[in-house]
């Protein structure tokens, strides 16, 4: 494998940082999708639990299973030659305990070929991280706008829009560093305040809306393609209109099997004439 398909480590995303190279960062839930990101040198994959609203067209990300999860992210690890793959941890697969976190975080890495976990939650959290960093298993924080705890936080809108509640998210960063998390995401918070965190961090600082200081960018691989359409958050930059590509292909085909122009000859298959004959005659036609 050249150097430009290394597998990417934790070590080497700790130097990207320290030489002030951005880190790249987009999910994939399938195969197909994977491998053109890690082709296109994505330096980071996350399997997320917004799967179960891109995929399967759930409301929320809470009826993400474990299974389902671990299915997507094998998906995703045998595509993903060079880009680090983190497996979203699904809601109740890692809250009820330390010995419940351990065992499926285990999962991804054993069944999911993922290179880490991801967990929402800041301090009440920190006690989960541990335990699974302690088990040899690496963990990226998550917080800010937390999906699975949407109810909790008034919805999925942004969170730190407070002198209170930005200082919370500025302690919980921390809490989740001294934990063991290698990483840690931010969603959805104010800019300046993604800003401090960044500037009190030992380790790399992620964003998904949240602004530019952080040291890398996540977006959502159905956002940017134009593929979601129940809504579109602030932070999104839409690249690809894929879906009205998707459409008009499903329409002129259509249209070609309705108007009989497909299959035109070039899409059939012949049988040699001698066979034909001889078919012909056995069947008394």
């Amino acid at each position: 494998m050249d150097e430009k398909r290394t597998k990417l480590t934790i070590p080497d995303l700790l130097a990207m940082v320290e030489r002030g190279e951005k880190i790249t960062f987009l999910t994939a839930y399938d195969y197909p999708t994977a491998l053109l990101e890690d082709r296109a040198g994505m330096d980071m994959i996350l399997v997320g639990d917004s799967g179960a609203m891109c995929l399967l067209g759930h409301r929320t990300t809470l009826p993400a299973t474990m299974d389902f999860m671990i299915t997507i992210t094998a998906a995703v690890s045998r595509a993903a030659a060079r880009a680090f793959v983190v497996g979203d941890m699904p809601y109740m697969s890692y809250q009820p305990s330390n010995e419940t976190a351990i065992r499926n975080a285990g999962r991804f890495i054993a069944e999911g070929g993922a290179d880490a976990v991801k967990l929402e939650g800041g301090a009440r959290m920190a006690e989960r991280v541990e335990a699974i960093v302690k088990a040899g298993i690496p963990v990226m924080g998550h917080i800010g706008l937390t999906p699975q705890a949407a109810s909790a936080i008034g919805g999925l809108k942004s969170q730190g829009r407070s002198a209170a509640t930005a200082k919370a998210l500025i302690e919980d960063a921390k809490c989740l560093e001294e934990a063991g998390a290698f990483s840690i995401l931010l969603e959805a918070i104010p800019a300046k305040v993604a800003e401090v965190i960044v500037g009190r961090a030992e380790v790399p600082i992620l964003s998904i809306g949240s602004g530019p200081a952080c040291h890398g960018q996540l977006l959502i691989v159905h956002d940017i393609l134009g593929l979601f359409e129940a809504f579109t958050p602030k932070f999104v930059k839409k690249y690809a209109d894929v879906s009205a590509v998707m459409l008009g292909a499903f329409q002129a085909y259509i249209k070609d099997v309705k108007d009989g122009a497909f299959p035109a000859r070039e899409h059939t298959y012949t049988i040699p004439k001698e066979e034909w004959e001889a078919l012909r005659g056995s069947l008394g036609a």
